[in-house]
């Protein structure tokens, strides 16, 4: 039976770290902001963006949410991202994703400022993480789910590690990270053959595709650590990309859907914010 990796504890930690840091910081007179743009209704990114601004609110740090309407047009968006790259009490910007249709996202993404990316998606960031180099900032999520990978304890170098879900967001930017950690990794995607039998070789799976209990119990190799990023809401409720009941028998390690990889996305968002004050 897997030992449970328990992300809302480890992302309790990280906030609890931050709130004492944020106290320092302004005691030196610093008053660390977040401003977050969310263009249009969609739902999901409406919880989002609140998340935010409660942990931002939770450690003590300043948030400002900047909600446009769905027609809001490039110039306009660029203009208010313009703007906020230039107002020294903001910390960190970040643009929530997905966009409304008509929005290039990377061309938006490329107009803030990557001292200010505390999304790790700017073209300059991501760049950097490809050569290996210190970015500005990671990618929340998936530095989120390296912090997870850490606290096993397991040693990363020298595993096979294989990622299934190649987005910009996650599975890219997670594969780069494993491979710095001197994993050998293999990227899974809708194309990949044989699915079952690339994941059963993997010491470390993270199943990053956005489709509900894809990967059973049935593919994993025993003993594997299992990072499920997948969010899907089913009629029955939240599930992973990774179905739990069947995984847990064979991993080591696995993380829940919810309280797994989703409190360590925002606590990180926060400490690059924190990171971000501290270095101005």
């Amino acid at each position: 039976m897997a030992k449970i990796i328990d992300g809302k504890a480890i992302a309790a930690n990280i906030r609890s770290e931050l709130k004492d840091k944020v106290s320092e910081l302004k005691r030196r007179g610093i008053n660390p902001k977040l401003a977050v743009i969310l263009v249009g209704e969609d739902p999901a990114s409406q919880i989002y963006v609140r998340n935010k601004e409660k942990g931002c609110a939770d450690i003590g740090m300043l948030s400002d949410a900047h909600r446009l309407p769905a027609d809001t047009s490039a110039k306009q968006l660029i203009a208010l991202i313009s703007d906020l790259n230039n107002d020294v009490s903001v910390n960190g910007i970040l643009v929530q994703l997905p966009l409304p249709k008509g929005l290039d996202e990377k061309a938006i993404l490329g107009h803030v400022a990557p001292s200010k990316d505390v999304d790790g998606l700017h073209f300059q960031n991501m760049g950097k993480l490809f050569k290996g180099e210190r970015p500005s900032f990671v990618p929340c999520t998936p530095s989120g789910v390296m912090q997870l990978l850490l606290s096993t304890g397991v040693e990363i170098a020298g595993k096979e590690a294989v990622v299934v879900g190649r987005s910009n967001i996650v599975g890219k930017p997670v594969a780069l990270l494993l491979l710095n950690e001197n994993a050998t990794v293999t990227i899974c995607h809708s194309k990949t053959k044989n699915l079952g039998e690339v994941v059963k070789r993997a010491d470390i799976v993270i199943a990053a595709v956005g489709r509900p209990n894809l990967i059973t119990g049935e593919m994993i190799k025993r003993g594997a650590v299992v990072i499920d990023v997948g969010m899907n809401r089913l009629e029955s409720g939240l599930v992973g990309d990774v179905d739990f009941e069947s995984a847990k028998n064979v991993a080591s390690y696995i993380t829940p859907v919810p309280g797994g990889v989703g409190p360590m996305t925002i606590a990180m968002l926060l400490k690059n914010t924190v990171i971000s004050a501290e270095q101005s």
